[in-house]
């Protein structure tokens, strides 16, 4: 079953930290992707296909005006796999999807809206290590020369320097997910992972489910989220550390200074 309803904080540790000992290590280092979602209800969907339409067309007009119109020193190098992280980053519509490497940063997403407190909320775990077992042969094989689990922007280059290269792997379609560059502080804070699919039309959710053994969901039901939240305040994981700046601590402050009232459980 890889779906899983907990019933305590306990439970919650336990299920994100399952399977993470590494024998040959001989240390805990896990191979799981996270991603809290403060409704369970919600699929695993990019921001490029909730515009809906023609989603190769709308990607491609999207990033190409964005690297034209943004100032060319945002990126370290003027290519695909750098601009994406950077487009994404700034509210960009593309193909990537949001992971963190810290379960306690899922959970924090699966916590931080107050005003969804009345939803189960739930935490994707996906193994990206075996994922990446499924990736073209120029892609396991970068892999493999670096000694490294996940793809980077130079690897991806490497093979794929343009979205057209990409999307012509579409009959191949296949997952990858990518350690983005450390643009800011948000990024290196929230311990970022971000993934994407060959096929920028395809929801992931969907393509996980023909793939059992990848994958598992922890819904956590609405009534334990706020001893969660106070747990992960109290731990230090909070709007003003993963979103560094004034912003982030005005969005803390707000959630944490908002009276409990009895609709909110």
């Amino acid at each position: 079953m890889n779906e899983k309803r907990i019933q305590s904080w306990a439970e919650l540790q336990e299920g994100l930290f399952q399977d993470s000992w590494n024998e040959g290590l001989g240390r805990f280092r896990s191979d799981y992707a996270f991603r809290g979602l403060d409704d369970a209800s919600y699929p695993l969907e990019t921001s490029i296909t909730r515009l809906g339409g023609d989603i190769e067309n709308l990607e491609r007009h999207l990033l190409r005006n964005f690297r034209k119109y943004a100032q060319r020193d945002v990126v370290e190098k003027d290519s695909l796999w750098h601009w994406l992280p950077v487009a994404k980053h700034h509210g960009l519509p593309t193909r990537l999807l949001d992971w963190t490497f810290s379960p306690f940063v899922a959970m924090h997403f699966a916590t931080s809206d107050i005003e969804r407190f009345g939803a189960d909320a739930a935490i994707w775990v996906v193994d990206y290590v075996k994922v990446h077992k499924l990736l073209p042969e120029k892609l396991t094989a970068a892999l493999a020369e670096e000694g490294a689990n996940t793809l980077t922007v130079e690897m991806l280059s490497g093979a794929f320097g343009s979205l057209e290269d990409l999307n012509r792997m579409q009959p191949e379609n296949f997952l990858g997910f990518l350690e983005p560059p450390s643009i800011d502080e948000r990024i290196v804070n929230q311990y970022a992972l971000l993934s994407f699919m060959a096929d920028p039309k395809t929801m992931l959710d969907r393509w996980l489910e023909e793939r059992p053994d990848l994958w598992k969901k922890i819904v956590i039901p609405a009534e334990l989220k706020w001893e969660i939240r106070d747990k992960l305040d109290q731990a230090n994981v909070t709007e003003r550390v993963l979103f560094p700046g004034l912003d982030g601590l005005s969005r803390w402050l707000k959630r944490h200074y908002m009276p409990k009232s009895p609709e909110m459980g």
